[in-house]
């Protein structure tokens, strides 16, 4: 009799373990096994949106357009200047995302159009003049999408910061007030492009 119920128990012990491993195997769909995006092919895609809208904005630059990829942790490069005409990217840097897109949930980004909100807003921006602001010199930025439509009233810019870093790092950067702010030496390269160009830049973040 003690025999019998050691067997049923290892019986039991065995089929339970099956089921466990089947279940555990059940639980994998075909997409959670599908790798990741890489940054190149989201650069690709993203590419393949501005040149629509420039085909129908003759007035905006057709050779250069600065990309943000907001999926990228702020601690590696995501601000990407993409040559249209060669299509590759030929310069990238740290960018930081504003405070009010932090959620509770790490990596993982909140986006906002509405004042004070202190968040990133996705979507296309023109970059406009220049001015003398608090960190110096800084470009105002027109929000060309319905996403970011309030994006000159909530003062978002593009500008520098002296703490933030140059090379990339593990962990985060400093956050904005919902502005793309980069690094001063990382500034004076996209500021010479802006410079040098005679139509204004196109400003494209996504996520």
């Amino acid at each position: 009799m003690k025999k019998i119920f050691i067997v049923l128990l290892f019986l039991l012990l065995f089929y339970w373990g099956y089921s466990s491993l089947s279940g555990n195997n059940a639980t994998f769909s075909p997409k959670a096994l599908n790798p990741k995006e890489t940054i190149e092919e989201r650069v690709n895609k993203e590419v393949k949106v501005v040149k629509d809208f420039l085909r129908k904005k003759p007035d905006y630059n057709s050779e250069i357009v600065f990309l943000v990829d907001m999926k990228i942790v702020s601690g590696r490069n995501r601000f990407f200047i993409y040559d249209l005409n060669i299509n590759k990217i030929i310069d990238q840097g740290l960018v930081a995302h504003g405070v009010g897109s932090e959620t509770e949930i790490e990596n993982q980004l909140k986006f906002s159009n509405i004042n004070n909100s202190l968040a990133t807003s996705l979507g296309k921006y023109s970059i406009g003049e220049s001015y003398s602001g608090q960190f110096g010199k800084a470009y105002k930025l027109y929000g060309l999408d319905k996403s970011n439509s309030n994006a000159y009233s909530r003062n978002i810019v593009l500008h520098k910061f002296s703490k933030m870093p140059y090379e990339e790092q593990i962990n985060p950067v400093c956050n904005s007030y919902g502005c793309p702010m980069v690094n001063e030496i990382y500034f004076k390269r996209i500021e010479k492009i802006i410079y040098t160009s005679q139509k204004a830049i196109l400003l494209d973040i996504y996520y």
